[in-house]
Formats: C-alpha cells, structure tokens, sequence
C-alpha cells in the first residue's frame, strides 16, 4: 500500500511539474502595414527575435514569416501567433514580382520594392534597421502599425 501512495504521489508531481513547463503563456502579434504604393504583388511579413537579425534580404535569418495580400486601401495585415513573451522586429515587404527578397536599384544598396521596419518612420543609408532599434516588447496580445517606405 505505501508503495502504491508512492507511485500515486511521484505521477501527480511528474504531472504538475511538466504542466509548468510546458503550458508557457503565448501571445498573438498582429501587424498591419499601411502606405502600398499599389495592391500589386503580396505583403510578406518577417518576425525576428534576435540581435543582429536584420537587416535581412534574403529572409534567411526570421523567427516566423507570413504573406498577406495587399488590400485596395493600401494595406495588409498578418497575425504571428502561439509568441512566447520576448522581443520581436518586424520586417514587411512589399514584393511586388513575389520573388520572396529585398530586390535592389541597379547595383546600390536601396531597395526598388517597399519596406518598413517596426519602430521607423525612415530609413536610409545613415538610418540602417536594426534589432536593437526595430525590437519591442511581447508581454501580451498587440497590434503594431508599419509604414512601408519607397526609396
């Protein structure tokens, strides 16, 4: 009998101690982009959650990626769900030939298709994105607005 107890009493532990674990609180991110120069194409939305991250072109080095369609009011949205709380970046494109990267102007280093970053109202070759700028806290469900540039 004390042997059974025991058994009883070391599975309600087990299960306690990996319900713990294991039912870490999540959140969704929704994401609209605002400022299409035309529906054209697709949104693609990147989600980065470490430094050094971004910049990206050729989304090799997002958390969790999506693709929106772009709506007649200049828009997209996409949700990221099941985030743990941390800090994120977002990436959005608007990728007008749907070739899945930032597609450049002749041989410089400025994107031809829209971009826009969390946390930028500009970007240039002085105002380079990056993590530790672009990146906000997830500690509940959010919404975040981008403006996409044209350079």
């Amino acid at each position: 009998m004390k042997k059974i107890k025991i058994v009883i009493l070391l599975a309600v532990f087990v299960t306690f101690s990996f319900n713990k674990y294991t039912a870490e609180e999540t959140y969704t991110l929704t994401v609209k982009a605002a400022g299409f120069r035309n529906s054209k194409g697709e949104a693609l939305f990147a989600l980065y959650n470490k430094d050094g991250s971004i910049p990206d072109e050729k989304y090799e080095k997002y958390f969790k990626k999506g693709i929106s369609q772009i709506s007649e009011d200049s828009s997209a949205y996409f949700t990221f769900t099941n985030l743990p709380k941390g800090n994120y970046a977002v990436n959005v494109l608007h990728d007008e030939n749907k070739n899945g990267k930032i597609d450049k102007k002749f041989l410089l280093p400025i994107p031809k298709e829209g971009v826009g970053f969390s946390n930028y109202e500009s970007i240039g070759l002085s105002n380079r994105p990056k993590f530790s700028k672009a990146s906000f806290e997830v500690n509940s469900n959010m919404e975040k607005v981008i403006t996409v540039i044209y350079m």
